[in-house]
């Protein structure tokens, strides 16, 4: 943790024009002593809000940023591919570890893949504004 670039702020500077409620599950009171562990009241409330935030947004932008591993994005991308595809961008530079794996789900859930951060951002635009 701490080791990803913090691409979701360029998105939200990328958006801030549009008036659109942006959820990021980035906190700066996350504490990384916290156990992650269903007991723990804390991550309990982090993990269900971020699950909420997933099920109800009309879109979600993803980034596989390949200094980092992933692994909850991996197990997100799962998760949106076999229930919601229509809703997700995929962002997966070369680099990243799974890179095969993110494109294989893409390819066989259909799932709107970007080359960059700016490139999924004017996705998201044209497909809020066509309603798509």
């Amino acid at each position: 943790m701490g080791i990803a670039e913090l691409w979701q702020d360029k998105v939200i500077r990328l958006l801030t024009h549009t008036g659109w409620t942006i959820l990021n599950p980035r906190r700066d009171e996350w504490d990384s002593t916290w156990q992650q562990e269903i007991s723990n009241p804390q991550f309990y409330e982090q993990v269900n809000w971020e699950l909420q935030g997933i099920e109800e947004a009309e879109k979600v932008i993803m980034y596989f940023d390949p200094a980092t591993k992933s692994p909850i994005t991996l197990l997100e991308l799962g998760l949106i591919a076999g229930s919601s595809p229509e809703k997700l961008i995929v962002v997966c530079p070369k680099g990243f570890w799974r890179k095969g794996n993110v494109d294989i789900i893409c390819e066989r859930f259909q799932l709107q893949t970007a080359p960059d951060i700016e490139t999924a951002v004017s996705y998201l635009g044209k497909s809020l504004k066509t309603g798509e």
